[in-house]
């Protein structure tokens, strides 16, 4: 499936020149309420999962994608207002696991007798991807990963570009001065080919689209 992930320019750039992607944590995510996504009344129940998104933050990480790039609000929110990039992934789509939108907690199964929270599997599993429904612009599909220890830089992990992470696309923001004739030779030994556009704001719509005048005068001029 094809995925975008957005993000400033600079680290972008460091993506493409490096041929890695950084793995995201639970704890430095946008939405407070990632894994608390439950009805958390009870007080026991507050602190349990409190606990719980702790101890799945020390060693579970994530790659965050959406399914488009179209949408002018993912720009304005992960792409320095329109000033960034966004990359364009082939990923396999069993690695894929689209974030389920809500307007209500999921409730917890406290097994009848124990106020403690009774978590099964495949409650744990929804609760990884769960969101409120606000959040469904983002169309967001998600990659979950073990955090090596050993491998990280600084404090931070990364994924390296694979065949489950395949490079396909640059698309440069309408805002974004980075030059296309440079991306492309930065991209230029990729195998399989990266395809560079430049984009801009549509004329008919609320959407990002390829500024095709300037992707072909560009493509010219580097031919």
């Amino acid at each position: 499936m094809r995925v975008y992930h957005l993000s400033e320019a600079q680290f972008a750039l460091s993506n493409v020149a490096l041929r890695r992607i950084k793995i995201s944590r639970f704890s430095d995510l946008n939405d407070p309420f990632e894994l608390l996504g439950a009805d958390l009344n009870n007080k026991e129940h507050r602190r349990a999962f409190r606990l719980s998104k702790e101890e799945i933050d020390q060693n579970k990480g994530l790659l965050c994608f959406s399914s488009s790039w179209d949408n002018p609000v993912l720009w304005s929110h992960y792409a320095e207002k329109h000033r960034g990039v966004c990359l364009g992934f082939d990923v396999p789509d069993h690695l894929l696991v689209p974030v389920i939108y809500t307007d209500k907690p999921m409730k917890i199964d406290t097994g009848g007798k124990s106020s403690l929270p009774k978590l099964s599997e495949s409650f744990v599993n929804a609760l990884l991807r769960t969101k409120y429904v606000d959040w469904r612009y983002e169309d967001e599909y998600r990659v979950f990963l073990q955090l090596d220890h050993k491998a990280a830089e600084c404090g931070l992990y990364f994924y390296s570009f694979s065949s489950a992470l395949v490079l396909r696309e640059v698309i440069l923001g309408p805002r974004c001065e980075l030059p296309i004739k440079g991306i492309r030779e930065l991209v230029a030994n990729f195998d399989p080919q990266v395809y560079v556009i430049k984009s801009r704001l549509a004329f008919t719509r609320f959407k990002v689209v390829e500024n095709k005048v300037v992707t072909r005068q560009k493509r010219a001029a580097r031919i």
